[in-house]
């Protein structure tokens, strides 16, 4: 199923939970394409597609993140006739995070889990400067310097002229976020971290504790800030255990 925000597949006949994936800065639905494949059948693979990337690259993207953690909630809600969960990785755990409040503001239903991947805890004092308005080179620098942009893309200078808008415009997101202190959510949350992000490194993953008067985990895996794409397996497995009863009691899969 594909349409402006969601991208997937037909649910299988047994998948119980949908899975909402929001990509990293900079990056698109195409993030979690083969999750869409690897997925445990529980699973609903869903990935959401912001403006100005992926298959909306043509688009305007966000430079503020309530408006778009409004129009987010306003397509979403919808869909929450049967069970889900959040899962984003950077600054999709933050959109995941923020998504979570807001339906609850709205007395839409919960998510079963939220999954917070390589995300600094809301109020962590920042460790890299904004790049909102630094220079094109500047830009193009930092993605080199993260790893998460394939080699190909990086010397493709049309590709990556819109790559710097979105990008741009994800780093201004982030940096005039404001974290408006509330109530803990009242949902499971699952927090993943790379054993070498200098990005966000395990210390600033920890505050994620008190987002939560529910159960919580830190599990920690090996690799960099784009650990998601070489431990993917494990990942979907521990978001399947989460959110499958059956499974965590130890049911075949």
């Amino acid at each position: 199923m594909t349409d402006q925000w969601l991208i997937s597949q037909a649910p299988g006949p047994y998948a119980e939970v949908r899975l909402f994936c929001f990509p990293y800065a900079g990056g698109s639905a195409a993030v979690y394409h083969k999750w869409l494949t690897l997925a445990p059948r529980v699973l609903h693979v869903t990935g959401v597609e912001l403006p100005g990337r992926g298959i909306r690259l043509t688009e305007r993207p966000y430079l503020r993140l309530p408006p778009l953690i409004r129009h987010l909630a306003d397509r979403i809600e919808p869909l929450l006739h049967r069970p889900f969960a959040f899962f984003g990785h950077s600054m999709g755990g933050l959109v995941a995070y923020e998504l979570a409040r807001a339906l609850r503001e709205r007395g839409a239903p919960r998510p079963r889990h939220l999954f917070v991947s390589a995300t600094a805890a809301p109020g962590t004092p920042r460790r890299r400067r904004s790049l909102h308005a630094a220079s094109d080179e500047e830009v193009l620098q930092e993605m080199r310097d993260l790893g998460g942009t394939p080699r190909v893309l990086l010397q493709d200078k049309e590709l990556m002229a819109m790559a710097v808008r979105t990008l741009r415009a994800d780093y201004t997101m982030l940096g005039t976020y404001e974290h408006r202190p509330s109530d803990p959510l009242d949902v499971p949350m699952t927090v993943f971290g790379g054993t070498s992000d200098e990005i966000a490194p395990l210390s600033h993953l920890r505050g994620w504790r008190t987002h939560t008067a529910a159960d919580w985990q830190l599990k920690v895996l090996p690799g960099n800030h784009f650990f998601l794409h070489a431990r993917a397996d494990e990942i979907l497995k521990t978001v399947a255990d989460s959110v499958d009863p059956v499974r965590s009691a130890g049911a075949p899969a």
